[in-house]
């Protein structure tokens, strides 16, 4: 009977602590403190502790219940209470575990024991309370695991309580700011709003005076004033409520007076103005526009009515939605030439400001690139391959029917005019037709002689033809013995006719052996594509280099361009003859490389893609 008084009792009192704990409002640092002595005081515990079990298994102190010392590490039962408190999480049941004593007698029921509970919170959280009792008495033990049990859900109960609180203070703030916004949406003209902004949040937070302010140029100049018709920007009361919005909307911050400890900004001057006007509580806040303050909200109100968090918190949603439609009605105030320039003010600070430097230095270079393909000129040039040719050339043919004897040039070697061999004919059977020639003539004239001695006229005169006949023929195989050694009549080059390989090959009267040319008289002939020739005229003049002397330029001017399209590389092109203003030791027939025929100014844009504009017109066919 005496039990069960005492058990009644107590849960009258766990009734009791758990109302008053239920009601404290407080941060949940505080709950936590109280939670744990409730939870202590319910169990008759020598100490407690709450405690959060982390992700890596490791149990952090929330509190302890008695507060430790300055300088306390804390008792020694909480490395115990960190592995019970896994099995507590994992199992979801309050753990009972027994704490030996050194001075305890083997065999002795241990008088210690350690309660730990899951308290029901977020199980991600797995939050538990750990409580020493002391007692040997396992009913007794029992009866304060079932108390500690009985509060497992004061945790949730007061997360739910601050749940329901905080949506009851966002919806309260959120209430507020519409009706705000409601009252200045109402307005069609930028003063009315500004009335309307200062009126609705001066009665709803029993303000003293509300002002407004706008920035312009780079101050801020007040707009409206609450219960105010008229304002005299000459007034002191103006100047300091302007100094006072400047103040916020430098820092863009709230700036309050008296301000709470953790506040941002500075309130120099706030301060003074309110000790000189009051003593008061103010509380200004930037209005924004895209994230960039476009002008302050001053609120006063007494003194002992000071500003909190969560009346700032309300004025800060209401600004950010009213602040837009604020500054719409004061642009559509404005007459033309005003609403103008802030726009052209806002696109140079869009432009020249330091926000999105990268966006706006790709934008600048995109667009000096369209300012320079389209308006610099650069030289238009027709590029076309080239081969260097001679103007005159002269060939040597065989002489007559024969076998090729010796070969002493070669394509490349310079000729002298009559001078250089180039090569020479098999002579020995002209040699030996030429001496039965002579000793022909010789019997011919012996004849002859003959006759005129024995008066025969007649017989005289035949010998005398024979011998002429023979004359001839030995003329005729001396100039073909001396034929037989070839030489060039003008000096120049050997470009054609590599006969090393052919000594002793017979070649036939009129066979081109060698061809030589003048190395001081070159032209060039261009290869121009025929998507290009209609651009090149005659007098043109450009540059080319050789692909064996490609860094030295040579000026030539064109002088025909042929009518006919040829077929080189798969390609139509046309040949078109150039005169070379310029000449070269190294110049050499057949050299070739690439030529450049300057046309006219013309866009660097348009150069450089023409032939891709080209190419789409003749796929598009526009």
């Amino acid at each position: 009977m005496i039990h069960r008084e005492a058990d009644i009792s107590q849960q009258q009192e766990a009734a009791r602590l758990a109302d008053e704990l239920l009601r404290l409002d407080g941060t949940p640092e505080q709950f936590l403190a109280s939670l744990a002595e409730v939870q202590r005081r319910l169990a008759d515990s020598e100490s407690g502790a709450i405690l959060r079990l982390g992700s890596d298994g490791v149990a952090h102190v929330l509190a302890l219940s008695p507060t430790p010392a300055s300088g306390d590490p804390g008792p020694a039962w909480l490395a115990d209470a960190g592995e019970c408190a896994k099995r507590a999480v994992s199992e979801s049941r309050a753990v009972v575990v027994s704490l030996f004593e050194n001075d305890e007698l083997y065999g002795q029921e241990p008088s210690r024991h350690l309660i730990v509970v899951p308290l029901g919170a977020q199980e991600s959280l797995h939050i538990v309370g750990a409580f020493v009792v002391r007692t040997r008495n396992k009913d007794d033990l029992n009866r304060r695991r079932e108390r500690l049990e009985i509060t497992r859900g004061l945790l949730s109960l007061y997360e739910m309580r601050s749940a329901l609180q905080k949506n009851s203070d966002d919806g309260g703030r959120l209430r507020m700011s519409l009706e705000i916004m409601s009252a200045v949406s109402a307005q069609s003209r930028a003063k009315a709003a500004c009335m309307a902004i200062c009126n609705e949040a001066g009665g709803r937070l029993g303000c003293e005076r509300v002002s407004v302010g706008f920035l312009k140029g780079r101050v801020i100049q007040l707009a409206a004033m609450s219960h105010t018709e008229k304002i005299i920007r000459k007034m002191r009361l103006v100047q300091e409520l302007e100094s006072v919005m400047e103040e916020c909307f430098d820092q863009d911050v709230e700036v309050l007076v008296p301000a709470p400890e953790d506040a941002p900004g500075v309130n120099r001057v706030a301060k003074e103005f309110a000790r000189e006007n009051g003593p008061a509580a103010v509380c200004s806040l930037p209005l924004r526009v895209g994230g960039d303050p476009v002008g302050v909200l001053t609120l006063e109100r007494p003194e002992d009515r000071p500003f909190v968090r969560a009346e700032v918190e309300s004025l800060r949603l209401a600004c950010d939605q009213v602040a837009p439609r604020l500054v719409e009605l004061r642009d559509h105030d404005r007459w033309l030439g005003a609403r103008m320039a802030r726009v052209t003010r806002n696109g140079l600070a869009v432009l020249l400001g330091p926000e999105r430097v990268w966006i706006k230095l790709t934008a600048l270079l995109v667009l000096g690139a369209a300012i320079f393909l389209t308006f610099v000129k650069g030289t238009y040039r027709v590029e076309a391959d080239f081969a260097f040719e001679a103007m005159q050339r002269q060939i040597a043919p065989a002489p007559f029917d024969g076998y090729l004897h010796s070969v002493f040039v070669e394509p490349g070697d310079p000729v002298e005019a009559g001078v250089t061999v180039l090569a020479t004919l098999d002579s020995s059977e002209l040699r030996l037709r030429l001496a039965a020639a002579m000793a022909e003539e010789s019997r011919y004239r012996t004849e002859a002689s003959i006759a005129r001695r024995d008066r025969e006229i007649a017989r005289a005169q035949i010998a005398e033809a024979g011998a002429a006949e023979a004359r001839a023929n030995i003329d005729l195989l001396t100039h073909q013995i001396e034929q037989a050694t070839i030489t060039s009549r003008i000096g120049g080059v050997v470009v054609g006719g590599d006969l090393r390989r052919q000594i002793g090959s017979p070649v036939q009267k009129g066979s081109v052996l060698f061809e030589i040319a003048p190395i001081d008289s070159l032209r060039a002939e261009l290869a121009v594509p025929e998507d290009q020739i209609a651009d090149v005229e005659v007098g043109q003049t450009g540059h080319l280099a050789a692909s064996s002397y490609p860094s030295d330029r040579i000026r030539f001017e064109v002088e025909r361009i042929n009518p006919v399209a040829e077929v080189a590389d798969q390609k139509n092109v046309f040949a078109v003859r150039v005169r070379l203003e310029e000449s070269r030791p190294w110049m050499r027939p057949g050299m070739e490389g690439v030529a450049k025929i300057d046309v006219d100014r013309r866009p660097y844009g348009w150069i450089w893609t023409r032939r891709v504009v080209n190419w789409v017109r003749m796929q598009l066919w526009i």
